[in-house]
């Protein structure tokens, strides 16, 4: 059967993430895609979004966050990452075996005489350092498999991206295992720019498959997968409200005074909100009743409390300060 083998030339993570889902379920060809996208983190289908990710951060500097189709751990994305996908169809779903890609980037990545390994869950190292993350979804008898590979990537920005306080949240969604990381441009023996390295990549993977047929997306699928981004990946109900439910836990301490707060969250809705400390009955049960079936969301959030401002500054618990401890 053809592989058909694309590069995406486009980098918006969201109609990126649609394209590869399009693909799963569309076609019938084994293929095989590298892409990039701009700074983005990429949460696990069944990961609770908020707790992922350092959302002052994120917000600050304009980082896109979405929902892949996939499960496993959250990974950053820029135009310093290279994304690898491939979609093969199989008679079984016993027959998966998830190492298999995982093989063929290392074998790859070792002709740049890199000392490259895989640990159990298919995450690439290198000298210890994690270079590439990956993930799997099975779509009827169509698996894909897809990761990162981390050539020249804002290391900085990922690690504030992904900064995050997970006491705060209790629940059962899947938690990403977080490891030291490099990037693979760092430990090359001579230099090569990120548009070299997606080109060695590409036409290695060409060679290892015969039957490669380099392709394009036509017309008809970039307006198919356009409006696939715009009803799902773009949405905050994908986003944020997919997220499993989880109760968020948090306090304020201001002077003397105490309040601390638990928001149980179901859908990305806050359901039974509770607030206790040195706070008037009068005004957590107003609390309750403005936050009751809200998403819990920043941009939702922030109009609803500035609107109490004047009763939370005179109880010594600014809107600003709540805002700030709330999500």
């Amino acid at each position: 059967m053809t592989t058909l083998c694309l590069q995406l030339k486009g980098t918006d993570p969201c109609l990126n993430l649609a394209s590869e889902e399009y693909l799963l379920k569309n076609y019938t060809s084994n293929i095989l895609m590298i892409w990039r996208s701009q700074s983005a983190v990429i949460v696990g289908k069944h990961q609770n979004a908020l707790a992922e990710i350092n959302h002052q951060y994120v917000r600050q500097n304009s980082i896109c966050v979405a929902r892949r189709l996939s499960g496993g751990g959250t990974v950053f994305h820029d135009e310093g990452n290279l994304n690898f996908t491939f979609i093969k169809n199989v008679d079984r779903v016993d027959q998966i075996n998830y190492s298999l890609f995982t093989g063929i980037m290392i074998g790859i990545l070792k002709k740049l005489e890199l000392n490259v390994s895989a640990n159990q869950h298919n995450a690439l190292f290198l000298e210890n350092k994690k270079i590439s993350g990956s993930a799997d979804h099975v779509h009827k008898l169509r698996v894909m498999h897809h990761g990162t590979l981390l050539f020249d990537s804002r290391l900085d920005r990922l690690k504030a991206a992904l900064k995050t306080d997970l006491s705060k949240f209790e629940g059962k969604a899947i938690q990403s295992n977080r490891s030291e990381v490099t990037n693979i441009a760092d430990h090359l023996s001579a230099k090569m720019e990120i548009e070299e390295f997606e080109k060695f990549i590409f036409d290695q993977i060409c060679r290892i498959y015969p039957d490669c047929q380099v392709a394009e997306l036509t017309p008809e699928d970039l307006n198919t997968i356009e409006k696939l981004k715009s009803e799902k990946y773009v949405q905050w109900n994908w986003t944020y409200g997919y997220s499993p439910k989880y109760k968020y836990h948090n306090r304020i301490n201001a002077a003397d005074k105490e309040l601390s707060f638990t928001l149980p969250v179901e859908k990305g809705k806050i359901t039974e909100p509770t607030f206790e400390g040195d706070i008037s009955q009068g005004l957590a049960l107003d609390l309750i009743a403005t936050l009751k079936g809200r998403n819990h969301d920043y941009d939702v959030l922030k109009p609803l409390l500035i609107s109490m401002e004047p009763r939370l500054s005179h109880e010594g618990f600014p809107a600003a300060q709540l805002l700030d401890k709330i999500i």
